[in-house]
């Protein structure tokens, strides 16, 4: 017990100089989060359609413990009356001073509306703009973990997590591994649908490379990237990082007539994922915002595909319960 005690404090050795621990035991938040997704489409003649629903704004109660930290978040739209043709979202990251992890589950629903598409330059395609659009779902599943080298004077949690406060700027490097399963269907007939009903029939056919029903493909990635802490006058601190991956990616699928017809393969693309943050932190009462943005590209003779999806959240909170080594100091 005592190796294991002493191997999970050194998670969270700081150098004190940098860095300034937790004070609290308990927190308590409420946080506003911006939910976006999207998704675009290439194919193989340069078709490009552009999706995503509208953006959703959820609102929930947060209750922390030292590491552990839950809430929930309620979709002030539906209040979870309308489930969005089984749409369903989990995000979680974890913060500690060595080691992140991030682990995301999203189920796309049917309320995806067309952004932008185009079909060549003689087609005029701003009536399809904004119409809403159900022939589409997309999933991912995934973790990512990743290694702070300087981790004893850079802090992720004092951005992200709110649990130390940054005193001096500071950088890191960071690498990672990631795994992801990520899943496509498309219904090309009711896209071609959708161009003879709001552009006239025939005005445009849709791409015969985009006719496929279903695309399932996985990856395993290798990442690397820097993060930067500015610590600013008056208890502030602004936050980014950034991340590139090199993605192995090995996928299956079918297109009409011919299952898995040139699906079967394995190739090489570029993901990335972003953080930002702006954080107020007096120890006692905190507040900010944060953005986690990522973006994985699917790269193929045929078609193409960019999925971008992320939170943007705004947050309140309060750290109480003083632990006792500072009670003492007090």
């Amino acid at each position: 017990m005592g190796l294991l005690k002493r191997i999970i404090r050194g998670f969270d050795r700081v150098d004190t100089l940098y860095i300034e621990p937790q004070h609290y035991n308990l927190t308590m938040m409420m946080q506003t989060t911006y939910t976006l997704d999207q998704y675009t489409i290439v194919s193989q003649q340069g078709q490009e359609v552009t999706l995503s629903p509208d953006p959703k704004l959820k609102v929930g109660p947060y209750l922390g413990w030292r590491w552990f930290f839950a809430g929930y978040t309620f979709d002030l739209k539906n209040l979870g009356f309308n489930n969005n043709g089984q749409k369903r979202e989990l995000d979680l990251s974890i913060y500690s001073s060595q080691i992140g992890i991030d682990l995301f589950y999203r189920r796309t629903g049917s309320d995806y509306k067309l952004r932008s598409v185009n079909l060549g330059d003689e087609v005029d395609t701003r009536p399809l703009e904004g119409v809403p659009f159900d022939g589409v779902s997309a999933g991912i599943t995934g973790v990512n973990v990743y290694y702070i080298f300087n981790h004893g004077r850079f802090s992720y949690p004092a951005a992200f997590s709110q649990s130390t406060l940054q005193k001096r700027s500071c950088g890191s490097w960071i690498a990672g591994v990631g795994y992801t399963r990520n899943s496509l269907d498309l219904d090309y007939e009711k896209l071609q649908k959708t161009f003879d009903t709001h552009l006239g029939k025939d005005v445009a056919r849709v791409d015969t490379s985009l006719y496929f029903n279903h695309i399932q493909y996985t990856d395993y990635t290798l990442s690397g990237g820097y993060a930067w802490n500015q610590v600013l006058p008056h208890h502030w601190l602004l936050a980014a990082s950034g991340q590139l991956g090199l993605a192995y990616k090995k996928s299956t699928g079918d297109v009409e007539g011919n299952a898995q017809a040139g699906f079967n393969f394995e190739n090489v693309n570029l993901d990335a994922v972003g953080r930002f943050g702006v954080v107020y932190n007096n120890m006692r009462w905190y507040a900010g915002m944060s953005a986690i943005i990522r973006t994985n590209n699917y790269h193929k003779p045929r078609f193409r595909t960019n999925n971008t999806f992320g939170n943007i959240n705004f947050y309140l909170g309060y750290n109480f319960g003083l632990k006792g080594k500072y009670r003492k100091k007090m």
